[in-house]
């Protein structure tokens, strides 16, 4: 199965257009929920329904460890200058090279220069 994304609300819709365009199937998680949805209610859908989150917020990656789940897999954007362009651009730099670790479950942070990957452990 191909790695599908849920973006966060604090991605822009020109961000999510970019990687669709690029071939990353890619919904906004307003486009399936409310959009008032909780972040526990957002790493609930995505587990359920196997899609990937990215987000700018920090709020995400404490939830998902201490949920003890393997998935849903996660990544958080933390850059410089985080514009539309600027983050559909280094995301479409980076996701060919981590694919692979998403689909196996993990936390990804992905910063202006840097890709850091945890792997998750179901407990």
């Amino acid at each position: 199965m191909a790695v599908r994304f849920l973006a966060d609300m604090n991605l822009s819709p020109v961000t999510v257009a970019a990687l669709n365009e690029r071939g990353w199937e890619t919904v906004r998680s307003s486009s399936l929920m409310a959009a008032d949805a909780s972040d526990q209610d957002i790493l609930s859908y995505a587990r359920a329904h196997e899609y990937v989150i990215i987000t700018q917020d920090l709020d995400f990656s404490p939830l998902l460890m201490l949920s003890g789940f393997n998935r849903p897999s996660l990544i958080t954007m933390r850059l410089s200058l985080p514009d539309p362009e600027t983050v559909a651009a280094r995301l479409i730099e980076v996701l060919p090279f981590i694919i692979d670790t998403l689909e196996a479950g993990s936390a990804v942070t992905i910063d202006d220069r840097h890709t850091r990957v945890r792997k998750l452990t179901e407990r």
